[in-house]
């Protein structure tokens, strides 16, 4: 599954799936690694609707956002 991270803690992720023809992009944050978990904050179906997810639900933006290294699963 692609998806990109925040620069700034790597806890903010966004995970691209391609569903039925659509492309579904899902917001989440993930907790330190002694809490553990991720907390989904919303799925939607474009970028230009990612952007004001991101906008109104974190501190970052899509330019903040980078591609997720190859291997990595969380």
């Amino acid at each position: 599954m692609r998806g990109w991270v925040c620069t700034c803690c790597g806890r903010w992720q966004v995970t691209v799936e391609r569903l039925a023809g659509r492309y579904l992009y899902r917001l989440a944050y993930a907790y330190r690694g002694e809490v553990g978990g991720v907390d989904v904050l919303g799925e939607v179906g474009t970028v230009a609707a990612l952007e004001r997810l991101l906008l109104a639900r974190t501190p970052v933006t899509l330019a903040d956002l980078r591609e997720r290294p190859a291997g990595r699963a969380s």
